[in-house]
C-alpha cells in the first residue's frame, strides 16, 4: 500500500532545522522550501515574533511547541502541496475508460492536518506555487488544477533542484493548462480529423486487413505534429524517429507526409517496382525518410526506422542512427538533431532492451542529449491486462533510472495531450535529457482489426464500444467556446475522405508498388550489389610511406608523460616490430588498417565491451597516462589526419549497443563502424538484432548497412561459452547479398579486408570470427610489404608444398589451422595441403576450383574444424560446395561447443587433428 513519507515527517524540529539551515546557505535549501522562506513574512504577519521563535528553536534556545498554530498549519499547507507535487498523478482523470485505481492514503486535506474550517483561510505558503499569499480553498484548486486534471506528473524523484524548480515553475503557469488560439485549436482539430478519417477509411475499404490503428490514442497525430513544428522553431533540423507497428501507418501518412497511393497499393498487394536485390516487408513495418517544410517556412528532415515486430530493437538503432547525424553535421550543437521514441505500453515495461536503452542515455560513447519518448498506452498488451504485464505502478517507471520526468496524459483531451508534447520539447532543449509522456487511451479494436477483443477483456470493450472517439470530444469543445460551427468537422471530413478516394483510384491504376528509400542523401553515391558483385577484387593497399608515417605516430608514446611499465614495453615491441624485425602482429595491423583509412577521410567508431584496451590487452587503442589516468589515443595524432577516431568501452550491453551501432552505421555509412564482442558467443545477447536487422534489413528495406562485428573465437580449452561464436547461425543467415563473413589466419589479410569495407561504393555487414590465441602467435604475422601491396585473399592456398606430391587436400578456417600446420610439420606429410578458406561468405567457389584443379593426384578432400559436427562451417561447405566429396575431422556432434574439463577438451582437439592425417579414424 502507498504511504506518504511526508505524513511522518511533521514533527517542527524538522521545520526549524530547514529554516536554520536556510539561514546560513538559502540554495542548499530545496526550491520549494527555498521560496517558501524567502516569500513568508514573518514579523509583518505576527506579533509574537514568529521569526525569533522559529530561530530560537533552531538554536536550540526554546523548545518546538512555542511555534504558534498558524504557523504549523502554514507548514502543513507546505505538506499538501508536497503531497500533490509527489502524488498528485496517483489520483488524476487521465484514464478515458477504465476507473482509475484506489490509492490511499489520498490527498484529503484531513490527512495533513487540515479541516474545511481552513478553507477561506489565506495562507503565504501559496507562494511556494507561485501564487500570492490566497485561500485554501484556492491553493487546493490550483492543485488539482496542476496535477490531478488531465495530465499527471511525476517528478520529485529528481535530484537536481535546478531542474525541480524549472517543472514546478513550468507547471505553475496557467495552471498547467493549455493556452492555444484559435487558429491553433482548429490545427489541433485538423490533425485529429485526419488520424481519425484516415483509419475509418481503411477500415471501409480493407475489410480485416491488419493496420494496428491508432484508434483510441489518435491524439498523438497532433501531438506529434505540434513537436515538430514547434522544435523546428527552437533550431531542432532533424528528426529520428522510432516505432512499433500501432499507428504506423497513420503517422506515416499524417506526419510524415508519405504518399497515401502507396499505403493503398500495399493494401492491394502488388509486387515491388525493383525486385532483383529486394524482397520488401509488410507495410506497417516499412520506413521513410521525408523533408518537411513548417508553417513558417522553416526546411526540416525527419526520419521514421523501419523497424520489426520485435517491438523496442528500433529504439537502439534510432538512438545510433541520431548519434551519427549529430557527429557528422551538429559536432557542437547536438540539440538540432531530436530522437523520438514511440512505444506500446506492454513493451516499454516488459522488453530488456529499454532498460538498455535508457542506461545508454548518458554515456559519451552514446548518449544523444535527451530523447522524447512517447508511449502508446493502450491498456493492454495483444489479449493481456495490465495487472499483468508488470509489476511496476506505471509502464514508464523505466524513466526512473534516468531520473527523467513522466506526464501522464488522457488521449481524450487533445490540448493536455499537446500542451504535455511542448513540455517534454521544452525540457529536452533545456536540460539535454530524457523525458517521457504516457499517453493512456485504449484498442479501439484487437490486437489487429481481425481479432476479437471481447474474447478476453468484454467488460472494458463495452465501455470502448460506446465511447467517442477524440476528435469528437474535441469538435464539441471547440463548439462550445464557438471556435466552430456545426459544419465544420463534417466539412474537414469531407474534404480529406476525398482526397483519400482520388489517391485510392490513382494507386489502383498502378502496376507496382514504390517503396521510397530511407535516408537516400545519406546514401547518394552508393549502389547495390548481388553476391557476384561482393566478390570481386579491391584496391585495398597502401603506399609504405604512408604506412611508416602511421608506424612512427603510433609507436611512440608522449615523453612528457608517465605510463606503467608493460604499455612502454608494448608500444616499444610495435616499434620494433615495424621499423627491424619486419614482423607484424594482429594489433599492429589493425591500428595500420584505422590509421590509413583517417587519413584518407574515413570515420573510424569502435564500441563494445572493453575495447579501448581490448579484451585479450592487444589493442591498446587508448592506453592511460599512469598518475593521472589521462587518456591518450594515439590514432588521434596522425600528421594530416581527415578522419575523426572514436572508441568507447561500452555499457555490459550487447542487444542494446549492437542496435545502436547499426543505426550508427545506417546513418553514417562513410564511417568504419565496429561492435566487438568480448567473446564472440555474447554476441547471443543480439540475436534478435542479427536475425532482423543485420542479416536481414537490405532484403526487407532496401537498406545497406556497413556493421563490423568482430566475434573472437577459437578453442584454447576455455570451456563452453569462451571458445566459439557459433559461426553455424551466421552461415545459416547467409543468402544471395546479404552480408560478408570471414574467419582471417594473418594480420594483413584482416588489415586489407577492414579497408575494403570502406573503398567499395556498397555496404554490407562483416562478420569477422577474430582470433584470441593468434593476437601472439608466433606465425601470425605479416610483412610490411603484404600491408603495402595486394588485396584481400578470400581463399589462401598452401604454396610450400609440391602440388604433384599431394594425395590430401584439407580446407580450414582460421586459428585451427596453425594447428593443422603444427601437426604436419612434426609428422613431416609433405603430402598434405592445408587451403584456407578466409571467406565463407560469399563463397570464393571459383576460387576453390582453380585451387582444386593445382592437385592432380589428390583423392582425399578433407573439412578440418574444430568445432562439434553439428557446429561450425561443415553443413554450411556441404550445402554450397559440391565438387567434391569431403570427408570430415572434427569432434563428434555435442550440444555443447566444448567441454569444461581442460583435459577432456584438450583430448577432442587432438583427435580431431589425428583425424586430418588419418583417413581410418571417424568422429
Amino acid at each position: 500500500m502507498d504511504r506518504f513519507s511526508f505524513l511522518n515527517a511533521a514533527h517542527t524540529a524538522f521545520f526549524a532545522d530547514l529554516y536554520d539551515q536556510y539561514l546560513q546557505n538559502p540554495d542548499s535549501v530545496e526550491p520549494s522550501w527555498r521560496s517558501f522562506f524567502q516569500g513568508f513574512d514573518f514579523a509583518s504577519e505576527y506579533s509574537e515574533g514568529p521569526v525569533e521563535q522559529l530561530t530560537a528553536v533552531a538554536n536550540g534556545q526554546a523548545d518546538c511547541s512555542i511555534v504558534s498554530d498558524k504557523l504549523q498549519k502554514e507548514f502543513n499547507v507546505l505538506k499538501l502541496i508536497d503531497g500533490y507535487r509527489t502524488r498528485g498523478h496517483l489520483f488524476t482523470k487521465t484514464n478515458p475508460v477504465r476507473d482509475r485505481r484506489i490509492f490511499t492514503p489520498s490527498l484529503a486535506i484531513e490527512n495533513f492536518g487540515l479541516t474545511t474550517a481552513d478553507l477561506n483561510t489565506v495562507f503565504d505558503a501559496a507562494r511556494v506555487v507561485n501564487l500570492n499569499p490566497c485561500t485554501l480553498q484556492e491553493i487546493l484548486n490550483h492543485l488539482n488544477k496542476v496535477y490531478c486534471e488531465s495530465i499527471g506528473v511525476e517528478y520529485m524523484y529528481i535530484r537536481d533542484p535546478e531542474v525541480i524548480e524549472w517543472i514546478q515553475k513550468r507547471l505553475d503557469i496557467n495552471d498547467n493548462h493549455p493556452s492555444f488560439n484559435a487558429d491553433q485549436k482548429k490545427r489541433i482539430l485538423k490533425k485529429l480529423n485526419e488520424a481519425v478519417s484516415f483509419e475509418n477509411f481503411l477500415h471501409t475499404k480493407y475489410v480485416g486487413q491488419k493496420r494496428f490503428s491508432l484508434e483510441g490514442c489518435e491524439s498523438a497525430i497532433p501531438a506529434l505534429d505540434a513537436l515538430i513544428e514547434t522544435a523546428a522553431e527552437k533550431g531542432v533540423e532533424q528528426f529520428v524517429m522510432g516505432m512499433a507497428h500501432r499507428g504506423r501507418l497513420n503517422v506515416l501518412a499524417n506526419v510524415f507526409g508519405k504518399a497515401t497511393q502507396d499505403i493503398f497499393s500495399e493494401f492491394d498487394g502488388k509486387d515491388y517496382d525493383d525486385d532483383a536485390l529486394f524482397d520488401g516487408d509488410v507495410k506497417y513495418h516499412l520506413g521513410l525518410t521525408a523533408n518537411r517544410t513548417t508553417q513558417t517556412g522553416k526546411n526540416i528532415n525527419i526520419n521514421l526506422a523501419p523497424n520489426p515486430s520485435h517491438l523496442e530493437t528500433v529504439g537502439a538503432v534510432i538512438e545510433g542512427i541520431a548519434r551519427a547525424k549529430q557527429d557528422r553535421y551538429f559536432p557542437n550543437d547536438t540539440a538540432k538533431v531530436l530522437p523520438i521514441a514511440v512505444h506500446g505500453d506492454a513493451a516499454v515495461a516488459g522488453q530488456g532492451i529499454v532498460y538498455e536503452i535508457v542506461q545508454m542515455a548518458k554515456l559519451d560513447g552514446y548518449k544523444t542529449n535527451g530523447t522524447i519518448h512517447l508511449v502508446i498506452n493502450n491498456q493492454v498488451g495483444f489479449t493481456t491486462n495490465y495487472l499483468d504485464a508488470r509489476s511496476s505502478t506505471y509502464c514508464t517507471d523505466i524513466a526512473k533510472v534516468t531520473l527523467s520526468p513522466v506526464l501522464h496524459v488522457n488521449a481524450d483531451d487533445a490540448e493536455a495531450v499537446v500542451h504535455a508534447m511542448l513540455f517534454a520539447l521544452d525540457y529536452r532543449m533545456e536540460f539535454g535529457s530524457d523525458v517521457f509522456i504516457d499517453l493512456l487511451g485504449y484498442r479501439k479494436y484487437g490486437h489487429n482489426e481481425g481479432d476479437e477483443p471481447r474474447f478476453t477483456q468484454p467488460q472494458l470493450y463495452k465501455i470502448i464500444s460506446k465511447h467517442k472517439n477524440a476528435r469528437d470530444i474535441y469538435a464539441e469543445k471547440l463548439k462550445a467556446e464557438n471556435v466552430i460551427d456545426s459544419n465544420y468537422v463534417g466539412a474537414l471530413e469531407a474534404e480529406y475522405k476525398a482526397g483519400l478516394e482520388e489517391n485510392l483510384e490513382a494507386s489502383r491504376k498502378k502496376d507496382l508498388t514504390i517503396i521510397t528509400p530511407f535516408m537516400q542523401d545519406e546514401w547518394k553515391g552508393f549502389e547495390q550489389v548481388s553476391d557476384e558483385g561482393m566478390l570481386q577484387k579491391f584496391d585495398t593497399k597502401v603506399d609504405k610511406a604512408v604506412l611508416t608515417d602511421i608506424a612512427k605516430v603510433v609507436t611512440e608514446l608522449p615523453s612528457d608523460k608517465k605510463f606503467i611499465s608493460k604499455i612502454q614495453k608494448l608500444i616499444n615491441d610495435r616499434k620494433t616490430m615495424f621499423f627491424e624485425t619486419d614482423k607484424l602482429d594482429w594489433a599492429m595491423g589493425e591500428m595500420l588498417a584505422y590509421g590509413s583509412l583517417l587519413t584518407e577521410g574515413y570515420d573510424v567508431r569502435i564500441s563494445g565491451q572493453d575495447v579501448e584496451r581490448g579484451t585479450f590487452s592487444h589493442r591498446h587503442a587508448v592506453v592511460k597516462v599512469e598518475d593521472s589516468e589521462e587518456e591518450v589515443v594515439l590514432l588521434n595524432q596522425l600528421k594530416d589526419q581527415k578522419g575523426k577516431f572514436y572508441i568507447y568501452n561500452s555499457l555490459l550491453s550487447e542487444y542494446g549497443v549492437v542496435g545502436f551501432d547499426y543505426g550508427y552505421a545506417l546513418a553514417s555509412p562513410n564511417t568504419l563502424t565496429i561492435w566487438e564482442a568480448q567473446f564472440g558467443d555474447f554476441s547471443n545477447g543480439a540475436q534478435i538484432m542479427i536475425d532482423q536487422y543485420i542479416s536481414a534489413a537490405e532484403d526487407k528495406w532496401n537498406n545497406q548497412n556497413g556493421l563490423v562485428m568482430l566475434l573472437p573465437h577459437g578453442y584454447e580449452n576455455q570451456g563452453a561459452e569462451h571458445s566459439s561464436a557459433r559461426m553455424e547461425r551466421y552461415l545459416q543467415l547467409c543468402a544471395k547479398h546479404n552480408m560478408y563473413v570471414a574467419d582471417c589466419t594473418t594480420p594483413a589479410n584482416f588489415f586489407h579486408l577492414l579497408r575494403r569495407q570502406m573503398v567499395t561504393k556498397f555496404r554490407k555487414p562483416l562478420i569477422v570470427f577474430t582470433p584470441k590465441s593468434l593476437l601472439r602467435h608466433p606465425l601470425a604475422v605479416s610483412s610490411v610489404a603484404e600491408f603495402a601491396t595486394g588485396s584481400f585473399q578470400e581463399v589462401i592456398d598452401d604454396v610450400t608444398v609440391n602440388p604433384n606430391e599431394v594425395k590430401s587436400v584439407v580446407f580450414c578456417t582460421g586459428k585451427f589451422y596453425y594447428d593443422l600446420l603444427a601437426e604436419r610439420e612434426e609428422k613431416g606429410r609433405n603430402d598434405v595441403a592445408l587451403v584456407r578458406i578466409e571467406q565463407l561468405f560469399p563463397l570464393p567457389v571459383e576460387q576453390l576450383k582453380e585451387v582444386l584443379a593445382k592437385y592432380p593426384n589428390a583423392d582425399d578432400f578433407v573439412w578440418a574444424q574444430e568445432e562439434p559436427k553439428n557446429m561450425g562451417a561443415y553443413g554450411y561447405m556441404l550445402m554450397n560446395f559440391n565438387e567434391v566429396k569431403f570427408r570430415l575431422a572434427s569432434p563428434k556432434a555435442y550440444s555443447a561447443p566444448a567441454a569444461g574439463s581442460y583435459t577432456r577438451s584438450k583430448k577432442r582437439h587432438a583427435n580431431a587433428i589425428a583425424m586430418v592425417f588419418d583417413k581410418n579414424l571417424f568422429n
